[in-house]
């Protein structure tokens, strides 16, 4: 058995609970001094204020709260210079090219980070702006990279996935790769012949038979999984016989009991009924409360439009200035919430059951014609 993976932190405890005063910068250092990664929501945008997100980790003349355990996610405002500072420092960043040409219509320069020396690793950032999977993403990379002058072959863009994820997280030794003493983590794909790395960005969900997670058979045809011993799930992907096992002793017991088809079913009920629970929340009746001395109840923190006291997104001081980076938690809206929101249809989880996904894609005109117009023939 690999050894246990090291915890990557991804939020900053605020010094003071009460209040969002941040002294981000000792809090910095002392974190990156402890830990082996930390994640840090880094120039999400592409503008100054999003780059001010950056600066802000200057401490003073040339030192900066960077080092091997500082991994930016996004990094999409960063110049070259910035670039430079962190790959100087050892620092890495997370690249989601889909969600920020999504929000933003640009996303970072892997190519001048390529050439600073920073590690780059992928990621498809949250849903709704971004790929359904990581599959897909991988796709969306591939064009970002071709566009930019093909800054990487097919198979670093895959290792950008694996191998260069693993090493940011600090988890090299025990995954990214396969190796003997390693977690046994493998995709296994359609297809018998030609380049492995294009066949796999050519693909879609219904080309994937197998998925082990350490080991363990987690999703699959049924018959492979059946084979493996694979309990689980029956589900359908692109009209395909599938099974999922989402089976772990060590899963909170409220979660661990929900199955995918419960958890579209609660979701999609939810969806439908946006006004009514927003009514719901605006009078109070939230949902439903722990007792003391029960089990746990799960509620969503908030944390792009309410104070929680643990921020991804922390908003940190430039020197010389009091104005904090970052947007402020303070804006309210004009309407009640039950008056803004609508009712909303959940969408289909992978791109072969989801007939509109490529054509909402091409219609985004704020996306670079290198993907409203390549990204329909990386699937076919």
């Amino acid at each position: 058995m690999a050894a246990a993976l090291p915890v990557a932190e991804s939020a900053v405890s605020f010094i003071d609970g009460k209040r969002a005063r941040l002294e981000y910068r000792g809090i910095a250092v002392e974190t990156l001094a402890r830990q082996s990664c930390f994640l840090l929501h880094l120039s999400e945008g592409t503008d100054g204020p999003a780059r001010d997100h950056f600066l802000a980790l200057k401490i003073q003349r040339s030192e900066w709260a960077i080092n091997e355990a500082l991994t930016g996610i996004h990094c999409a405002a960063l110049e070259p210079d910035d670039f430079a500072v962190l790959g100087e420092r050892n620092g890495s960043m997370v690249w989601s090219p889909l969600s920020n040409l999504l929000l933003y219509g640009a996303t970072a320069n892997v190519k001048e980070a390529r050439a600073k020396g920073v590690r780059i690793g992928l990621g498809s950032d949250w849903s709704p702006t971004g790929s359904k999977n990581l599959l897909g993403e991988l796709k969306v990379a591939r064009l970002a990279s071709l566009a930019a002058g093909d800054v990487f072959s097919e198979r670093e863009i895959v290792a950008l996935a694996t191998r260069e994820a693993a090493a940011i997280l600090k988890w090299g030794k025990v995954a990214g790769s396969i190796e003997a003493g390693k977690r046994a983590d493998l995709l296994v794909v359609d297809g018998a012949t030609g380049d492995p790395y294009s066949g796999l960005l050519k693909s879609d969900e219904t080309s994937i038979r197998l998925v082990l997670i350490n080991g363990v058979p987690r999703f699959g045809r049924s018959d492979l999984m059946k084979k493996l011993g694979g309990a689980g799930e029956a589900v359908r992907v692109g009209g395909k016989a599938r099974t999922v096992n989402l089976e772990d002793a060590n899963a909170d017991p409220l979660i661990g009991a929900i199955t995918l088809s419960e958890a579209r079913e609660r979701l999609s009920d939810a969806l439908g009924r946006l006004p009514e629970l927003a009514r719901d929340l605006e009078r109070g009746r939230s949902g439903p409360r722990a007792a003391p001395d029960g089990p746990p109840v799960w509620f969503l923190a908030l944390d792009e439009v309410a104070e929680t006291g643990m921020e991804l997104r922390p908003r940190l001081p430039l020197p010389g200035r009091r104005a904090p980076t970052g947007p402020s938690l303070a804006v309210r809206a004009a309407a009640p919430l039950s008056k803004i929101v609508g009712p909303l249809t959940l969408d289909p989880l992978t791109v072969a059951d989801d007939r509109d996904f490529l054509g909402r894609i091409e219609a985004q005109t704020v996306l670079p014609s290198f993907v409203r117009e390549g990204l329909r023939g990386m699937y076919e």
